[in-house]
């Protein structure tokens, strides 16, 4: 249960890790996707060199790690990438964007799949509130419109939510491979990112303030929140961490409302209390177990 406990922590840190990525994203400016991906990426491998390092364990271990790990590790970080930016740029953000955060939905779906994990109908009932909080946040006025000369994007947006959440649900089944072994996904990701970037895209020379904040990118959210989200799904209840990721965008939300000319709306509200709602739907047994211990 402590080891539960942990996991649910770190996957909790991801997630609000995770809620900074819209306000630095607006502060690197002009930097291309793919560019600030690889810039993000290639911190994050010094941060799981570091964590080799504080361990002591030798940097030659990563090449002991499975090659099917290696495939699945690759496939979620740099497959979610590659199929969420090219979702953006081949339909309208607000429909590539609910589309995408369908990922945290199908993390809770399925999870039933997993050896010992029972889906029972509060997870359901509570991801599928936070799937519609999301839905309010990402279409500002609560419409939304498929049109057929977009449907390439909405694949994309598709297959990121499926490859994210397949790469979150499988990591589950890997718990003996170490998390260190994310420093080596990190690494494929930022080497694959920049070859996108030099096929696709065109480079920009960031400003100081720019790299900056994609420096930070890489410390949190596009980067070292993989780590700990890696021991979250490894180790905690991975239906509540599925239901809490709805978090994800409110929480961005609120920041880019503080620090931005962003302004708060009943929307936005409406969103909250059935993110809130869902949540605590999802992560019902969690809290009576919690409420239990202390009684």
């Amino acid at each position: 249960m402590h080891s539960e406990k942990r996991g649910n922590f770190l996957g909790i840190t991801a997630i609000l890790l995770w809620a900074t990525l819209g306000l630095f994203t607006v502060l690197t400016g002009d930097i291309p996707p793919f560019e600030l991906v690889s810039i993000s990426f290639f911190v994050a491998s010094f941060i799981g060199v570091i964590m080799l390092k504080v361990q002591r364990h030798s940097f030659s271990l990563l090449f002991k790690v499975p090659w099917y790990a290696w495939i699945i590790g690759i496939t979620g970080l740099f497959g979610y990438h590659f199929f969420y930016f090219f979702a953006i740029k081949n339909a309208p953000a607000v429909e590539a964007n609910l589309l995408n955060y369908l990922w945290p939905l199908l993390i809770v779906l399925f999870s039933s799949l997993l050896p010992n994990e029972k889906l029972r109908w509060f997870h359901v009932i509570g991801a599928f509130l936070g799937l519609i909080g999301a839905f309010l946040l990402v279409s500002k006025n609560g419409s939304l419109a498929l049109d057929s000369q977009y449907t390439a994007g909405y694949i994309f947006a598709i297959l990121a939510a499926l490859t994210w959440s397949s790469y979150s649900v499988i990591s589950r089944r890997l718990a003996h491979i170490p998390t260190y072994s994310v420093t080596g996904f990190c690494m494929a990701t930022a080497v694959l990112s920049l070859l996108c970037h030099l096929a696709f895209e065109q480079t920009v020379i960031p400003t100081t303030a720019q790299l900056l904040a994609a420096i930070v990118l890489g410390l949190g959210p596009v980067g070292g929140a993989f780590y700990v989200w890696d021991y979250g799904m490894k180790g905690g209840d991975i239906k509540v961490l599925g239901s809490l990721s709805y978090f994800t965008p409110l929480l961005s939300t609120f920041l880019l409302i503080l620090f931005s000319d962003a302004l708060m709306t009943s929307t936005i509200v409406i969103a909250c209390v059935l993110i809130v709602c869902g949540s605590l739907i999802s992560s019902k047994e969690m809290l009576l177990n919690m409420l239990r211990n202390k009684s």
